[in-house]
C-alpha cells in the first residue's frame, strides 16, 4: 500500500511548484485524463492487470468521479503519495479497495486485489500461497469480529499490527522515487 512513513523532507517546495507547472503545461484544459496520469507517472502497463491497477489508482483521487483529475485532485495524490503519512496512506488504501464504497471490505473486494497484485508482483515472490489463501489469511488476521466484511478500523489495525500484511498491500507504485528522480527531466 505504499505506507511507509512520511517522506516530507524528499520534495522541497520548489519540486512541488514545478510539478504543478507540468500539470498546468499538460493539462491547459485543467483536466487530466487516464493516458495522461499514465504518460506523467512513467506508467507503462504490460498487463490487463497493472492496467487496471494503475486505473483504480487514478480513480481513487477523482473525488468527483468525472473520469478525470482537476488541479485540487492532482494536488491532493501528489500530496498523499509524497508527503502523506501512515494513517492518511491506509485510509485511501482501503478506500481504493472499497470497490462498492459500502464502507467495508468483503472477500470479493479483497481477492480482487489480491489476483491483481499476485500477477503483478507476488507470482515473483517467495510466496507459495494462492490468492484465495492470502485472502482467507488476511480475514485470519484482520477481521476481527468475524462477520466477513473488514472495517475501516479493523483494516487499519490489522494492516499496522502485521508486517506480512503491511508488505503485502504495499502498492508498487513508487511515485516519490519516480517523481525525484524526474522532476527537472518534465516537459
Amino acid at each position: 500500500m505504499g505506507q511507509e512513513e512520511s517522506h516530507s523532507g524528499e520534495m522541497n517546495q520548489a519540486q512541488i511548484q514545478e510539478l504543478c507547472l507540468v500539470f498546468m503545461k499538460e493539462c491547459p484544459s485543467g483536466a487530466l485524463h487516464l493516458h495522461e496520469f499514465k504518460r506523467i507517472f512513467g506508467v507503462v502497463s504490460s498487463s490487463a492487470e497493472e492496467s487496471l491497477y494503475i486505473e483504480t489508482v487514478f480513480h481513487s483521487f477523482d473525488t468527483n468521479k468525472n473520469n478525470t483529475l482537476d488541479f485540487m485532485e492532482y494536488v491532493a495524490a501528489l500530496h498523499l503519495i509524497l508527503r502523506g503519512n501512515l494513517e492518511d496512506r491506509l485510509k485511501w488504501s482501503f478506500k481504493m479497495y472499497d470497490t462498492d464504497g459500502n464502507g467495508m471490505l468483503d472477500r470479493h473486494e479483497v481477492k480482487q486485489i489480491i489476483r491483481i497484485l499476485y500477477k503483478i508482483k507476488l507470482q515473483k515472490s517467495d510466496i507459495s500461497m494462492t490468492p484465495s489463501e492470502i485472502c482467507d489469511r488476511i480475514f485470519d488476521l484482520v477481521d476481527q469480529n468475524r462477520d466477513g466484511q473488514i472495517t475501516l478500523p479493523e483494516f487499519m489495525e490489522g494492516a499496522q499490527k502485521d508486517e506480512w500484511l503491511m508488505n503485502l498491500l504495499k502498492l508498487d507504485v513508487n511515485a516519490t522515487g519516480w517523481v525525484i528522480q524526474n522532476c527537472g527531466k518534465l516537459p
